[in-house]
């Protein structure tokens, strides 16, 4: 049986009300887009960002008197654009999953879904699927910090995963040989999904914390920071204390034309390397100063 997708093209002050409505008409799911390619990065504590232009999807089951709910909803919100469109059956699970491959990064390093063999059962293969929390190595600000680790020996290191949202990071590098990681998030999600996909892939208890921000670990010999170039800005000193001396830092989450201004927040104590791109995104690279 097919399903009915309604979508509603809307301003941020009015999603609540229309997400009200779609509900009271029916709606089974309700999903939000960018309806302007506008980009939306990881919120900051307590923030949920929204982009200036929205589709509103609300999903409806075949049974339900589709042209009844569209005449109700055009009447209710004339100043919007409302479409409707047919949505054929299907296992959505299977469909959503042939969407996500697996991803390699450097020679030695592979991020599969849990539903597809490894293609190089000998390389260090992190199974992992997407869910709730941010980052599975899709986007191009995880892969790289993904890269650096893949092309790098971390074999015996401690590791901060600061912001650590999928925990992707951490477990690679303790897949990797890392002796110990701790995950940093002021998302309790977050921590909690980093928790949940560490014990499925078999990390062991011992070598891996999961922390918010207040409760921050000792020094490290790598600190990865993957979150936005204003946080990064704020949080330089905090950051800087969590890396042992001449040991590394690397600093994800920023656009081309922000590079400059965080690489001037941690100028004093580091000596940056030649920067990462990746789109319009870059990943820098720092040694502590002695």
């Amino acid at each position: 049986m097919p399903w009915y997708h309604i979508d509603i093209h809307c301003r941020p002050d009015s999603l609540e009300a229309i997400e009200a409505s779609l509900q009271a008409a029916g709606a089974q799911a309700i999903m939000l887009y960018d309806a302007q390619d506008q980009p939306l990065l990881e919120p900051g504590p307590g923030e949920t960002p929204l982009w200036d232009d929205i589709k509103a999807t609300g999903l409806f089951s075949a049974d339900i008197n589709i042209n009844a709910v569209m005449q109700q909803l055009q009447t209710q919100w004339p100043e919007y654009t409302i479409t409707q469109s047919e949505l054929a059956e299907q296992n959505w699970t299977r469909a959503w999953m042939d969407h996500y491959h697996p991803m390699q990064f450097a020679d030695r390093l592979w991020i599969c879904p849990t539903t597809i063999t490894p293609p190089d059962p000998d390389a260090v293969n992190v199974m992992l699927d997407p869910g709730m929390a941010f980052g599975t190595g899709t986007h191009p600000t995880t892969a790289m910090c993904l890269q650096w680790l893949g092309q790098h020996n971390v074999q015996g290191c401690n590791v901060i995963d600061y912001g650590c949202g999928s925990g992707v990071l951490a477990i690679a590098a303790l897949k990797l040989g890392a002796q110990q990681a701790h995950c940093i998030d002021n998302d309790p999600q977050a921590l909690i999904a980093t928790e949940e996909n560490a014990i499925r892939i078999g990390i062991a208890k011992d070598s891996i914390t999961f922390t918010l921000p207040e409760l921050t670990p000792p020094a490290a010999d790598i600190v990865i920071a993957n979150i936005l170039a204003s946080a990064l800005i704020n949080l330089a000193p905090a950051l800087s204390q969590l890396v042992k001396p001449c040991r590394q830092l690397i600093l994800s989450g920023i656009l081309a034309d922000q590079a400059e201004s965080v690489i001037a927040a941690y100028a004093k104590q580091f000596s940056f390397e030649p920067l990462q791109c990746q789109q319009e995104w870059v990943c820098l690279s720092a040694r502590k100063r002695a």
